[in-house]
């Protein structure tokens, strides 16, 4: 099985990679292959994947066969040559860029290219921007640099004008749902439940079809949108959601930060004044990048939850246009009864209303000031 089997719904852009490693490999100096290269695409779409994918393939002697130790290293994220950045906290910083240029003008070790993955790449400080320009412009012959963001307009101008753009599209449903029953183990009745209000987030729709949890809090904060009733109701169901966004990344990440922490100390032999020297500033540097990460995890819950609210809305607009084509199967009787009691007009006033607090909190917002303002115009 290829290493681009696992790319759904983007057979345009495995012809092109495919192109480019059959060039990379062939050394005809082909312009199909370029050291630069900038995946673009809706989140879900699997532009990290597709970067995974291209990289493997790159340093596969059988181009990404899938099998062999090369491929399966790459995409555990363990290989020596291929380094794959994911940013933890809400930016990247110049520093942590300033790091991998210095290790992407290594050598390989095992084969003839490095490779660096930078997902999030939307997510450059101006500065990390300018640190990554002039190695993007002029790389080392044997380093690949392989960024992802959600659009071009995302990424400076001066770094996307040097890359190789690769458009991804939204997968479709029929093919999420097919890819979750191959994949998983769920029946033909929670694929489509999941690929319906996944939209086309492939890593969404198989978190929420393997996850009883996600299902139940998916249906709590939907619940929540439904009871705005009065101005206090509003401010308790913004808490509340805040509430269930931070115990979601605090589940999630309690397990590792402690795995983090312990395995730091082990590596500077003890605890508190045990440790030796630098120890106990590398702990403070470990838990200043911890509380960074858990801030990003709730505001990716927060976001996740607006999102969908903006698809219980959708639906209700769906039903005021007299049709049945709606994304949350599981609600279609809470939907219809909603959709009677207010206007078209009144809710595409509240989907813009559900829009313009996601652009906030990507601003940095304030949460809670951010969901206590949206529930408060959604009442």
């Amino acid at each position: 099985m290829s290493v681009f089997s696992s790319l759904i719904g983007q057979d345009h852009i495995v012809d092109q990679l495919s192109i480019a490693v059959s060039a990379a490999k062939s050394g005809t100096g082909s312009q199909a292959m370029t050291h630069s290269w900038l995946f673009v695409g809706p989140p879900g779409s699997g532009r990290s994947n597709a970067a995974i994918a291209f990289a493997a393939a790159l340093v596969c002697k059988d181009n990404g066969c899938g099998k062999c130790v090369d491929c399966t290293t790459v995409m555990s994220s363990t290989h020596v040559d291929v380094e794959r950045f994911n940013p933890t906290g809400l930016s990247i910083k110049a520093e942590e860029v300033r790091e991998l240029i210095t290790r992407s003008s290594w050598s390989p070790s095992v084969g003839g290219w490095r490779i660096v993955i930078i997902e999030d790449a939307d997510r450059l400080t101006e500065t990390a921007a300018n640190a990554l320009l002039k190695t993007i412009e002029e790389p080392e012959s044997h380093t690949v640099w392989l960024l992802c963001a959600p659009t071009l307009s995302d990424v400076p101008v001066t770094i996307r004008s040097r890359c190789r753009h690769v458009q991804l599209r939204t997968p479709s449903t029929d093919s999420v749902q097919d890819f979750l029953l191959n994949q998983t183990k769920v029946d033909q009745k929670t694929a489509e439940f999941a690929a319906r209000i996944s939209q086309g987030h492939i890593g969404r729709a198989r978190f929420m079809a393997t996850n009883l949890e996600a299902q139940s809090r998916r249906k709590e904060v939907l619940s929540l949108a439904m009871s705005l009733s009065d101005i206090d109701r509003c401010f308790k169901v913004a808490q509340r959601v805040l509430d269930i966004s931070e115990e979601q990344a605090e589940n999630e990440s309690a397990e590792r930060d402690a795995q983090e922490l312990k395995q730091l100390q082990d590596a500077y032999q003890g605890t508190g004044r045990g440790m030796i020297s630098g120890g106990a500033k590398a702990v403070k540097d470990l838990e200043k990048e911890q509380k960074s990460s858990a801030t990003r995890a709730v505001r990716d819950n927060i976001d996740a939850a607006l999102l969908d609210i903006a698809t219980f809305y959708r639906d209700v607009l769906v039903m005021q246009s007299k049709s049945r084509e709606i994304l949350n199967i599981d609600l279609q009787q809470e939907i219809m009864n909603y959709a009677g009691t207010t206007s078209p007009k009144r809710t595409l006033e509240q989907i813009d209303a559900v829009l313009n607090a996601r652009a906030n909190l990507a601003r940095n917002a304030a949460p809670l000031a951010t969901l206590e303002a949206l529930f408060c115009a959604l009442k």
